[in-house]
């Protein structure tokens, strides 16, 4: 179990002061000068050892991207940019930093900024979070007063401005390149890549988008030596990672833990067990909605962490553990998520637009029984065309859900269908199937 000293977010709860003082007690803005003094290489190879992997979803190594900016400016001005946009069902973490720790995220981007060679850091914030927006601002006012950002931040001649833009509430944006272009005033689409941000970004300048977990960690992990963060969690998986736990258990919760956690550990440690006990797990979702389900007996010691939940073909993502009890309709629970992707696709890939539709058309009709058994391979064809073949992951996204579904619970859909042959006028196909 993680311990009370090597938390990193001691305020997740809100249960302390926000403000800068507050933080300060916390050991936020401690000895920053410091760290920025010894220099952009140190900064870097140290994130690079600490084996932080970002916490935005993709599991990409934090140091490296770093890396990735120019070392010398070519004349154009680097830009560090903040994903604050939390769109992804399940997933409530970011918003806890931000209205509850805002400093350490306002401290990780100046030093993230200073590591890039960025003076300048936009935090784009998810448009529903309004009250979060308002305590980052207020946070980010006190910090520019304390003058530990702005003009010779921190009294390390290092000048660094921090800026809040809010998003109008749309999941595309949550992509980085739509983030970008929704940042540039326009239509969030994201882009065709390569050019990549680390060369061609906002406005066209090297830029780099990074998570507000993966930030806010930054600070700490320099502070305590990147040796203390890879002690935790099992190689290529190290670090402590924040887990919003949600649905069938007794107390959901956001808590911080060591990676590698066993499923069981987690939810019996932190959530009081699941609801109706361990025999009455059906499955879960272990990564926010776009990763695919995991089975109970696959799922239940396994440790959490990105390489055990890519074996069980599915991902940690941002670690929104989504569990749910034998009371659940799956077939249904997958249709809703079907109808997210669908509501939420920018429509420019055509597989994209037409696929998300297609499939949850499909879905909504086995939740019901109204199929053919034929028709679950077609759905899974088209799945696997869908997957891949977009300009952004949010065709994976909307592909993987289903996808998992049709590898453990095929039966489940066989049996509806087979219970609506046999009572095509039942009110409740879900009655009869039981």
């Amino acid at each position: 179990m993680l311990a009370d000293k090597d938390r990193i977010f001691q305020n997740l709860y809100g249960q302390h002061d926000w403000g800068l003082e507050g933080a300060r007690k916390r050991g936020a803005w401690d000895g920053t000068k410091g760290i920025l003094e010894k220099g952009r290489d140190w900064i870097i190879n140290e994130m690079k050892n600490s084996g932080l992997r970002g916490r935005g979803g993709a599991g990409f190594p934090t140091g490296l991207k770093w890396s990735f900016m120019p070392k010398q400016s070519d004349g154009r001005p680097h830009y560090l940019i903040v994903n604050a946009d939390e769109s992804e069902p399940g997933t409530c973490k970011d918003r806890e930093i931000m209205r509850h720790d805002p400093h350490l995220l306002i401290e990780g981007c100046l030093i993230a900024g200073f590591a890039m060679g960025a003076n300048a850091g936009y935090i784009y914030i998810r448009g529903e979070y309004i009250r979060e927006r308002e305590v980052l601002q207020a946070a980010i006012d006190q910090a520019y007063d304390a003058k530990l950002i702005g003009k010779n931040a921190c009294g390390s001649g290092f000048d660094f401005d921090l800026y809040v833009h809010h998003g109008a509430g749309a999941y595309i944006c949550g992509e980085e390149t739509a983030l970008l272009e929704s940042l540039e005033g326009k239509k969030g689409l994201p882009r065709l890549k390569p050019p990549f941000p680390a060369n061609v970004g906002l406005y066209g300048c090297p830029s780099t988008v990074n998570n507000v977990e993966s930030i806010a960690v930054a600070p700490d992990i320099l502070r305590r030596g990147a040796a203390w963060f890879a002690g935790f969690g099992r190689p290529n998986n190290a670090g402590t990672k924040l887990f919003c736990i949600s649905g069938h258990v007794n107390n959901p919760c956001n808590v911080e833990e060591a990676m590698s956690i066993p499923f069981r550990e987690l939810i019996d440690r932190h959530c009081g067990g699941v609801r109706g006990g361990w025999d009455n797990l059906l499955a879960c979702i272990p990564g926010g909605s776009s990763v695919p389900v995991v089975p109970a007996k696959q799922i239940i010691d396994c440790p959490m962490d990105f390489d055990a939940l890519k074996e069980l073909k599915s991902g940690l993502g941002t670690a929104a553990v989504i569990v749910m009890d034998k009371s659940t309709d799956i077939v249904r629970a997958i249709a809703r998520i079907s109808y997210f992707y669908k509501h939420e696709s920018c429509g420019q890939c055509t597989p994209c637009r037409e696929g998300t539709g297609w499939m949850w058309r499909v879905l909504n009709r086995m939740a019901e029984g109204r199929a053919h058994k034929k028709e679950i391979d077609l759905l899974l064809d088209v799945a696997n065309q869908v997957e891949g073949h977009t300009i952004c992951a949010l065709g994976d996204a909307a592909a993987w859900p289903v996808q998992g579904l049709i590898r453990h619970f095929r039966h489940e859909i066989e049996q509806r269908i087979d219970a609506y042959s046999a009572h095509p006028h039942s009110d409740s196909v879900r009655v009869a199937a039981e």
